[in-house]
């Protein structure tokens, strides 16, 4: 599919202003709340008990955002730009300089408001992402290799994952693959024979998925190309009246990452996308990559005095960035900006390893599907903080088992530390376990998300959003895969039995009892391994 820019030759200093600033001004109901905003602020949602406030502009958290505020009375509010939102003393008010604010109502639930927004803002257009990130487990080589990604080590871990009983799903082979940020091919030194890797993975059942970003590196040659080409974003302090598009390398903007400074590519420019189309087709073509994880492109990277080919805030820019990716069925983005009911695979941010963060899974799937990002991934199993996991000591073996647990009934689960290396066996089986459940799972997860191509419903419900108006808005850390399967992760360390809020019906648990809701019941969750780690 290919993406349609419209051509504008136009300039925009990123922040500037350009309308007057509007206002809508709520009163809250008794016992309404909201969901929306950021998808990093699932712990606090649903919002109107207490103080809460955010600026969208140039911000999106490091993970997904939107315009839109849903309650459970039904109640809506959305903007095509960004706004700044406070809950206080039982009011909430919108503020947005640069678009209008449009609020409304349908009906008196959370779902008749989600699904009005979703069909009028962002209709799902009956596609999704490629099926595999669903139906088998994906596996980053983040943690294991960090920045010495390499074919040996890589083919070793790939191994491994068969060897130790995991089934074969996605793999993802991650920075510093390539030759720089902007040169993408496979770095010779480390690659010997690229063809030869990517025929070994799909023989051990693998698809592939290499790492990008809209960096470019400076002084580099593929820099000084795309400067002459004018397709770097441009510096506006450099910019001396009307810019030439071309020879701009004094010119172009420089932004600190956590990789250092490097250029930006313009996706606001179609030849910038017919560039980067051109530089990852061939990665497809020559080498048989499946599709790519698409890092960065947050909104406060373009937060600076800065200049586009088409007049842009810093959140287009992320936008454009995850448009980009409808080119590639096989896709992941952890930033996106009005992005929902697109085909994309949405991860939550970078989690450490600790037990407060686990707890931040479930808040956070249900915050993206009630945002409209209903494709989602939890991030890396055990944490995706690579410094974690420097020191075997500090590895808290029963917290990554149940960070794979948890993950088993999500839409999708990815690995990355190797549990085989870092667990006892006890607890690698019980890891090896959750995998296979998350397959065996594949056919109701596919059915989900086929549904959600074609109406935009989340996968991962809120149960307030299955059974409204029952006082189920405050349960943050379980969740319904559908309208049929609750799920309860366990996120307590030692804990052997979890509460559990069964809905009304008839709910068989996985030991073979049965609880009629609506009821509360302390329910056992055993832990069958050996501690390990941790403490």
């Amino acid at each position: 599919m290919k993406v349609l820019i419209i051509l504008v030759l136009a300039l925009l200093a990123a922040g500037a202003s350009s309308a007057a600033e509007s206002r809508q001004i709520l009163t809250l109901e008794p016992g309404e709340v909201w969901w929306g905003g950021m998808s990093v602020d699932g712990r606090a949602m649903p919002y109107g008990a207490a103080p809460f406030g955010r600026n969208l502009f140039g911000d999106n958290g490091g993970n997904q955002a939107q315009p839109l505020l849903i309650s459970n009375h039904g109640r809506f509010v959305w903007s095509e730009q960004p706004f700044r939102f406070e809950f206080r003393d039982g009011v909430l008010t919108v503020t947005s300089s640069r678009g209008e604010i449009v609020t409304g109502q349908e009906g008196k639930s959370l779902k008749e408001a989600f699904q009005r927004v979703s069909r009028v803002y962002f209709p799902s257009d009956g596609k999704m992402p490629d099926e595999t990130l669903f139906t088998a487990p994906q596996y980053n080589t983040w943690i294991e290799l960090m920045y010495d990604q390499n074919e040996r080590d890589i083919r070793r871990y790939a191994e491994s994952v068969a060897a130790n009983g995991f089934p074969p799903g996605v793999l993802m082979i991650d920075d510093n693959w390539q030759n720089d940020y902007g040169d993408w091919e496979f770095a010779a030194e480390r690659f010997r024979d690229p063809k030869d890797v990517m025929a070994h993975l799909h023989k051990l059942g693998f698809k592939v998925m290499l790492w990008v970003c809209p960096f470019v590196s400076a002084d580099s040659a593929n820099f000084r190309e795309l400067a002459r080409l004018g397709l770097l974003v441009l510096d506006a302090n450099r910019v001396k009246g009307k810019p030439s598009w071309r020879h701009t390398q004094e010119q172009a903007a420089i932004v600190r990452w956590w990789n250092g400074a490097s250029a930006l590519l313009d996706l606001s420019n179609p030849e910038a996308n017919r560039w980067f189309q051109k530089q990852l087709d061939r990665l497809v073509n020559d080498y048989g990559v499946g599709g790519f994880k698409f890092d960065a492109g947050d909104a406060d990277f373009y937060t600076g005095d800065i200049v586009s080919f088409r007049p842009s805030l810093p959140n287009d820019h992320t936008m454009y960035f995850a448009a980009f990716g409808l080119n590639y069925p096989l896709n992941e983005y952890r930033a996106s900006w009005k992005m929902a009911g697109r085909p994309l695979a949405q991860r939550l941010r970078d989690k450490r390893h600790n037990w407060e963060d686990l707890r931040e899974l479930a808040p956070g799937i249900l915050a993206q599907g009630l945002m409209g990002y209903a494709f989602t991934c939890p991030d890396l199993i055990g944490g995706g903080e690579y410094s974690s996991f420097l020191d075997l000591k500090q590895i808290d073996q029963e917290l990554i088992v149940r960070y794979a647990q948890a993950s088993a009934l999500m839409p999708m689960m990815q690995f990355s530390v190797a549990p085989w290396r870092v667990l006892s066996a006890q607890n690698a089986e019980l890891c090896r376990r959750a995998a296979v459940l998350h397959a065996r799972m594949a056919p109701e997860i596919l059915e989900l998300a086929r549904h959600a191509a074609k109406t935009g419903e989340p996968i991962v419900r809120h149960l307030e959003y299955v059974f409204p108006g029952r006082g189920y808005e405050g349960v943050r850390d379980q969740f319904l895969l559908g309208d049929d399967i609750l799920v309860v992760p366990v996120v307590t360390r030692g804990a052997r039995s979890i509460k559990v809020v069964f809905p009304p019906g008839r709910w068989k648990a996985d030991d073979g009892s049965t609880v009629e809701g609506p009821a509360e019941r302390d329910v056992p969750a055993p832990w069958n391994g050996c501690r390990g780690g941790g403490g």
